[in-house]
């Protein structure tokens, strides 16, 4: 009985310890809650609701690929707020409706806004504050963020 003592109060220890985790990882989203895999994705589906950013590369293992994903994954409350959805597409090969419609070469970020226009195209990867201040300079975002304010048009 007495071996099994020390795993009890250790369980019983760290069983608080375990809900505080589980409570502060509750607050943030999850990587995938927003990034999608862009192969069978039609943007269309977006219209009206989100704001596509759309991330190409010839390989997963593409330098500024990996760069663009840190970039994005370590801020993404910023990007839910201006309700981003993040499309990825690495395999050229596959000729996705993506690639046919943003037709990338290599590397490419494309921000799509809520009435499906394409606003910006870049070749390099971008900050998420570089990223929000565009997306804030928007028409539809300003009207949002005053319906959110609670202010008259």
């Amino acid at each position: 009985m007495k071996p099994i003592l020390p795993f009890v109060i250790a369980g019983l220890l760290a069983a608080p310890l375990a809900a505080q985790d589980s409570a502060d990882t509750a607050s943030i989203p999850a990587p995938d809650s927003i990034v999608i895999e862009g192969n069978d994705v039609d943007l269309k589906q977006f219209k009206w609701e989100k704001r596509p950013l759309v991330v190409f590369a010839d390989s997963p293992s593409d330098p500024q690929f990996i760069r663009q994903m840190e970039l994005l994954t370590n801020e993404l409350p910023a990007l839910i707020e201006r309700d981003v959805v993040i499309l990825t597409d690495t395999d050229p090969e596959a000729q996705s409706a993506l690639r046919k419609q943003l037709r990338p070469r290599g590397f490419m970020l494309a921000l799509v806004v809520k009435d499906g226009t394409i606003y910006l195209r870049k070749p390099v990867p971008w900050d998420v504050r570089e990223i929000s201040r565009t997306i804030d300079k928007l028409p539809m975002r300003e009207q949002e963020i005053e319906e959110r304010r609670g202010l008259p048009d």
